[in-house]
């Protein structure tokens, strides 16, 4: 292998190995804490310097303004964050990655003896528990060490470099070149769709001395308006309101990198000043370029909604159930109208969960893995309008007083919309886990076992609009029909087993595991149900017609 293709090969890799740790940290510092930083954001911001600071710290914790301006943009399908305060959030956040930039590209000398033992040690946590958060912890360690050890790599293959005429030249001329250094470091922060991945392969060029500080900074200014993108790009597919926080950074951070781009000069001869290597100098400078961003817009951030709501106007188009749209904080005085609109989202609720169903459905017939996709989408609709819906009736708890009946309603509305959510998850974690298991296994079911699924599938989408109309209506005698049909469902699920069971899968391996893989979607479809039909409980007990067991009495009890 020549020595220009070993340094390419080890610069992939390198990379490679830096943007995995960085997706393992995120990832992990998601999942275990992920709620907490959504719930924070959704309900313990009331100003723009409150959302500022929210920002800096969950994005120094997440270390990943990418990942906080997803968080930040998924709220605001709710329509619970507006706009401006939207956009202070990110604001910070970019405050916050340039400085966990600043940590991890100073401690490049650390990454020689903290990444084994970080290694070691997250897979030791990792593998010690199953428990949400230790193991977490364990991945965030991991992903910690790895990225350190992807520091020593970018380090060690970019050593030859120093003696590399060519590329010296290449990077002299890009730094004697604003225009063309700014789209190169751009294009390096979309493609690593991380600026922490971009700007530490700069630091390890700083550190090297293949770059120098004055020609780093257009990389650096680039960098800081690419790594708005993925963000803007991620958010297309969302409804207006979201997509306007993420374009409003955009707008912010790519104006004010344009402006300064033309004062690198003075800039430069400023930083000389100081007694600083190459690497502070940039690390500084970028530090700066976002705090004084945050500081210029912080104040400006109406005036930046006013612009982007003129850019991305409200569109005809917009799909129905994007987001709630009857949870009116003017109603909240009044709790019959609040709790009809709490009413009237739960309903809307039912709609999300049937095309969720149905879409499972399709995938199964189509054995399309490709049609699962959509499925999460429309579960963290569903995890929105839940959110949505308890958050008002918590509020119109506390602003109004509320009789006997409508503290009912209100407790009753909440358990409904858990019980639409906790249906999703049995759709998004475990039916679709059985469909993607048939497809990749290439098991098909017989006729007859095709026709059971079918049948109890239909019952379930009769039984979702049935549920709709009972939410809706609060009819005694559709309450019924719907319970009734928990009863017939159970019937036709027992029979669909027995005869499966009667008829036997065979001998064959792959017999028997179509068996056990039909057996659990039946399962499952009896779950979906059981969470569906449960609207019509409360409305039957109100009316006096729900008994209190299903246990039959035995003699002894009957004397």
């Amino acid at each position: 292998m020549t020595p220009g293709t070993s340094v390419i090969v080890n610069m992939l890799g390198g990379v490679a190995l830096l943007l995995w740790g960085v997706r393992m940290v995120r990832t992990g510092i998601l999942r275990a804490w992920g709620e907490r930083l959504r719930f924070f954001v959704e309900h313990r911001l009331r100003s723009r310097l409150s959302g500022f600071a929210a920002g800096a710290a969950a994005t120094t914790i997440l270390g990943s303004g990418t990942a906080t301006s997803m968080i930040v943009s998924n709220i605001a399908v709710t329509g619970a964050l507006p706009t401006a305060l939207g956009l202070a959030v990110l604001l910070g956040a970019d405050t916050g990655s340039a400085i966990i930039t600043s940590i991890f590209a100073s401690g490049l000398s650390l990454a020689l003896w903290t990444s084994p033992i970080l290694l070691a040690i997250g897979y030791v946590v990792f593998n010690w528990s199953d428990e949400t958060k230790p193991h977490n912890t364990g991945r965030i360690l991991i992903g910690l060490g790895l990225l350190l050890l992807s520091l020593r790599l970018i380090s060690a293959a970019t050593q030859p470099l120093n003696t590399a005429s060519l590329f010296h030249d290449v990077l002299s001329a890009l730094g004697h070149e604003p225009v063309l250094g700014f789209i190169v470091g751009a294009l390096l922060a979309w493609a690593f769709h991380s600026t922490l991945a971009a700007i530490l392969l700069i630091g390890s060029l700083l550190t090297n001395g293949s770059l120098q500080a004055e020609g780093a900074l257009y990389f650096l200014l680039g960098i800081n308006l690419g790594g708005c993108l993925p963000a803007a790009i991620s958010a297309l597919a969302l409804p207006v309101g979201a997509r306007r926080i993420p374009m409003a950074n955009l707008l912010c951070r790519g104006l004010f990198s344009i402006i300064v781009l033309g004062f690198v000069g003075p800039i430069s001869h400023f930083l000389n000043g100081l007694q600083l290597s190459e690497l502070h100098k940039a690390l500084s400078f970028h530090f700066g370029f976002n705090l004084a961003t945050g500081l210029i817009f912080l104040p400006l951030t109406k005036l930046v909604e006013n612009l982007v709501v003129w850019m991305i106007p409200d569109g005809q188009s917009e799909d129905s159930l994007a987001r709630p749209r009857y949870l009116d904080p003017l109603s909240l005085s009044s709790p019959p109208v609040a709790l009809a609109n709490a009413t009237l989202e739960t309903a809307r609720m039912t709609e999300i969960l049937e095309r969720m169903f149905t879409t499972a459905l399709e995938a199964i017939a189509a054995n399309s893995k490709t049609t699962l996709k959509a499925i999460d989408e429309l579960d963290e609709r569903l995890n929105l309008f839940q959110s949505a819906v308890q958050t008002y009736l918590a509020d119109l708890a506390q602003m109004a007083p509320l009789s006997k009946d409508e503290s009912r309603r209100a407790l009753e509305t909440t358990l409904y919309v858990s019980n639409l959510e906790h249906a999703g998850d049995v759709i998004q974690l475990n039916l679709v886990n059985r469909i993607n298991v048939k497809i990749q296994e290439g098991l098909t079911f017989t006729p007859a076992e095709q026709n059971s699924l079918d049948s109890l599938s239909s019952l379930i989408a009769a039984n979702i609009k049935r549920a709709a109309a009972v939410l809706t209506a609060r009819d005694v005698d559709g309450a019924k029909a719907l319970i009734e049909q928990k009863d017939q469902f159970r019937a036709l699920e027992q029979s669909v087993i027995d005869e499966h069971f009667r008829k036997g899968a065979g001998n064959k391996k792959e017999a028997l595991r179509r068996s056990a893989l039909f057996v659990d979607m039946i399962r499952d479809l009896h779950r979906i149900n059981s969470h569906i039909v449960s609207a019509g409980y409360p409305i039957v007990d109100e009316a006096g017609l729900l008994r209190e067991t299903r246990l039959r009495k035995t003699n002894s009890e009957k004397r």
